[in-house]
């Protein structure tokens, strides 16, 4: 049985939000094609044929739909993706996931989320103050107070939904003020992903998270966590809940936490495939899924090259000593200055954290 994980971007790089710190605004600036806008219905129905001539009866699928902002394709795109995938005859669980900033939703929305059992991820960052500081509508004005709106929606229609949280340098310094709002505002699953600064940046923005601040902010919310764990409150942080399936059920449950890429199959607005979404560049295409099955693609030049581009010898010399080497291997590539090893000040916030966390674990088990 086959576990494949696609992720479509419906309306390609459009967003209706400026936040300070987008990657994909920056990822998409460097291509020569900026947005490619949305994608069309005939597109849509080719990639779903597509993505099951390569599924077998017993296989399992997942369709997670992101942006720039994947609502802006309107609700009747969606409609459409899932009335196409109801038409194929193979035998294959389909899961939807959606990644929104949650400024467009409304009851009609709700009622087809939950109806198709769209897992939705909900763009909050941290707290009011710091989420209205980076995540702005064109106007330059703050959206909390929707967002804010949303969740209320999402609880009342019983939503299955996690908060993102971007983590940025600034919010690393307030894991406790992030960690009541959570408590306050009863989030069950909350994933914190490390703001990264620009690839082709000339200097480290403001914004940009380092290994000090990742350590920084996970020092100060583990104890949180562990103490809410010990009353018998749990939230799920994601983090914390990969480390755990990595170490106790030998299970890989975020790409490149072994320190090797994996093809994730990104398809923008007019069925171009990447193979991850921090390199949906030109010179990473593997072909357009209109064309091409998943198969053909991952047996591709580029495919290749993108999986083997990074040599064990590349890594810092801070690796060859660490003692949680084989579980890591550098990480990802694309985090590597947010969340693992500074060299010049010769620091892991990746090798920090674990050394807190690990010894946990016994303790954490038996909570659980």
């Amino acid at each position: 049985m086959k576990h494949i994980s696609i992720l479509v971007k419906p309306a390609s790089a459009w967003c209706n939000l400026r936040c300070k710190y987008c990657f994909y605004a920056d990822v998409s600036s460097l291509r020569e094609v900026r947005s490619y806008g949305k994608m069309k219905p005939e597109t849509t129905e080719l990639m779903i044929e597509n993505i099951f001539r390569d599924l077998d009866d017993g296989d399992d699928l997942t369709l997670a739909f992101q942006g720039g902002e994947p609502t802006l394709a309107g609700l009747s795109y969606f409609e459409h993706m899932v009335s196409c995938v109801q038409k194929q005859t193979k035998q294959v669980s389909v899961h939807y996931a959606i990644q929104t900033n949650g400024t467009l939703i409304n009851a009609k929305w709700c009622e087809f989320l939950k109806k198709n059992q769209f897992l939705v991820g909900l763009s909050i960052d941290g707290t009011p103050l710091y989420h209205d500081l980076n995540r702005l509508d064109p106007r330059g004005r703050g959206t909390f107070h929707k967002v804010k709106q949303t969740k209320d929606l999402f609880d009342a229609y019983e939503i299955e939904y996690n908060v993102l949280c971007v983590l940025t340098e600034p919010l690393s310094y307030h894991a406790n003020d992030v960690y009541q709002f959570i408590k306050e505002q009863d989030i069950a699953y909350v994933q914190f992903i490390p703001c990264l600064d620009d690839l082709e940046a000339d200097s480290p923005s403001d914004y940009a998270l380092t290994p000090q601040g990742f350590n920084r902010f996970y020092s100060q919310l583990l104890p949180l966590w562990l103490a809410d764990l010990k009353k018998g409150t749990r939230r799920s942080v994601k983090l914390f809940d990969d480390v755990l399936n990595l170490l106790v059920a030998h299970r890989v449950t975020a790409c490149g936490m072994l320190g090797n890429c994996q093809i994730q199959y990104v398809i923008e607005g007019d069925g171009s495939v990447y193979p991850c979404d921090f390199y949906a560049l030109d010179d990473y295409r593997l072909g357009y899924i209109q064309e091409m099955g998943l198969r053909e693609m991952f047996m591709s030049k580029i495919a290749k090259h993108f999986l083997c581009s990074r040599p064990i010898s590349a890594l810092p010399q801070k690796c060859e000593t660490c003692p949680f080497r084989q579980m890591c291997r550098g990480g990802c590539k694309r985090m590597k200055d947010a969340m693992y090893v500074d060299e010049a000040q010769d620091f892991c916030g990746y090798q920090n954290f674990l050394h807190q966390f690990v010894p946990e674990i016994d303790g954490i088990l038996q909570q659980l």
